[in-house]
């Protein structure tokens, strides 16, 4: 099994900035792409960024030039830095990890997702 557990969410000014971290763990063989993703109330859940586990990055465009996806592949974490945030960037913010296992092996891979953290944006 594998975990991913996120952190570092919370309530903020708009124009302020928040750190999220998310740490995968358990039965890892490898991690192919990791990325971030949110879901306000009542909206569909999106894509905010993605990265490659060779450091190639895409986001969306609401975010671009304001957060920052990076991950630390010795660790199995990947971290998302939220700069001038705004109150429309209000949301639950989810990791998502796609895993090769140590049982299933390389030719194999699964989607995680984390429980995910609230980030709230205050105008």
């Amino acid at each position: 099994q594998v975990q991913l557990v996120e952190s570092g969410g919370g309530l903020v000014q708009a124009g302020g900035s928040l750190r999220l971290s998310c740490a995968a763990s358990g039965s890892i063989f490898s991690i192919n792409a990791m990325g971030w993703y949110r879901q306000a109330p009542g909206k569909q859940r999106e894509l905010v960024a993605h990265i490659t586990s060779d450091g190639s990055a895409i986001y969306a465009d609401s975010v671009k030039g304001r957060f920052t996806i990076s991950r630390d592949n010795a660790k199995n974490m990947v971290y998302l830095q939220l700069n001038s945030l705004k109150p429309e960037d209000t949301s639950v913010y989810y990791c998502h990890a796609v895993v090769s296992t140590i049982v299933s092996g390389p030719q194999y891979k699964f989607a995680y997702w984390g429980q995910g953290t609230q980030v709230t944006v205050s105008s």
